[in-house]
């Protein structure tokens, strides 16, 4: 009997141990020096791929390279400048700007979020060197669209993230409250208006679309939740909370959707750190993916960051995403795994594997460098 009884005591011991190690172990900062070796080595892959910053991208058929996908590539980028300002980064940068001569897929009067998503690397590259033609047509554009009074664009909740951190940009560069009131207008009609309004908030996710708004259900009977959907709106909320004054129009209303999304996002996680395609649906086209995670990831260290979110309770969860995302994702050679392809739901761009490459190999990179360099901030 005394032996069972020991025996009890040493597994409770060792499972004590075990969870107290884990814990230690969770609260632990990123080694900064491998975060960045992971930066480095799948944005070179990218730059050794495409040394050609104005170059045509031919998938399906033939498309500039200031459209959405590579636009999300800079905005990485320019973290990464931001995190370890070597040259070859803002020259490349600086090279796709000028092979566009700083215009905007469609001209100025595209309406487009993600015609207008390249005018976000645009407007940075102004601030370090504020020469006019860098910001005139994209200038231009957003002040087109005030002046048209028209605030129902945004039908897809991934031009939040292409288009609003536009509005904030412009909005501190020319301290003009006037783009963050507009911004906000667009950005209420999506979430309220749109399909019936796009954001669910008894569930503290968004529907891609309306197409995905109920009677619309996953196969498991659940709403459609799309992870990197989700992810764009969080990207959305950081980079413009990143930038707008407290006191700016909606600024309350974006942060409080910002804890609603995070909160509903850390019981979703999977053991391997990652989320699925389908938040509400792991069995439908389950499996690790790369783009949304990261964009998860990039929401919750910057939050950390920022004291918004308790490091305690979210360093764990980045860092199994970070850890998953290094381990399994990043191949030898700097391409990215598990990453979805173009679409708007859980079934495109399948398969989604190891070996599988997205036909844009850019936004996925994009969010990455986002996810990385936050993580690279993160205090002891």
């Amino acid at each position: 009997m005394k032996t069972i009884k020991m025996k009890k005591v040493i597994i409770s011991l060792t499972l004590l141990v075990g969870l107290s190690i884990q814990l230690l172990y969770g609260q632990k900062i990123p080694d900064k020096a491998k975060v960045l070796q992971s930066l480095k080595l799948t944005n070179a892959y990218f730059m050794n791929k495409w040394p050609d910053a104005g170059k045509s991208i031919i998938t399906n058929k033939e498309r500039p390279s200031n459209l959405w996908t590579r636009a999300v590539y800079y905005e990485g980028l320019m973290a990464l400048y931001q995190i370890n300002p070597d040259k070859i980064y803002y020259d490349y940068a600086l090279q796709w700007g000028e092979k566009h001569n700083w215009g905007l897929r469609g001209g100025i009067k595209t309406r487009d979020a993600d015609n207008q998503a390249c005018g976000q690397t645009y407007i940075d590259l102004y601030n370090i060197d504020k020469q006019p033609e860098r910001i005139k047509e994209i200038k231009a554009s957003i002040d087109l669209m005030i002046s048209s009074g028209k605030v129902d664009d945004w039908t897809w909740i991934d031009a939040l993230q292409m288009a609003m951190p536009v509005f904030a940009k412009l909005g501190k560069l020319y301290n003009d409250k006037t783009y963050y009131d507009y911004m906000y207008k667009m950005y209420l009609h999506s979430k309220n208006v749109q399909g019936g309004g796009l954001y669910n908030a008894k569930d503290g996710l968004w529907w891609r679309d309306k197409d995905f708004v109920p009677p619309y259900k996953e196969p498991n009977g659940e709403d459609c939740y799309w992870s990197r959907g989700n992810g764009w709106v969080v990207a959305a909320l950081v980079r413009i909370l990143e930038i707008m004054p407290k006191n700016a129009a909606g600024y309350d209303e974006y942060l409080k959707t910002y804890h609603e999304m995070i909160k509903t996002l850390v019981p979703l996680q999977r053991i391997d750190g990652f989320w699925n395609v389908s938040l509400h649906d792991p069995n439908h086209f389950g499996g690790k993916e790369t783009s949304g995670t990261a964009l998860f990831v990039y929401g919750m260290a910057w939050g950390v960051n920022k004291g918004m979110l308790d490091k305690k309770t979210y360093l764990p969860i980045i860092n199994k995403a970070w850890s998953g995302m290094s381990k399994d994702a990043v191949q030898k050679d700097g391409s990215l795994g598990f990453t979805q392809g173009t679409g708007k739901e859980p079934k495109d761009g399948q398969p989604v594997t190891y070996a599988s490459r997205p036909d844009f190999e850019d936004y996925g990179l994009g969010c990455f460098l986002l996810a990385g360099s936050e993580v690279y901030k993160l205090k002891k």
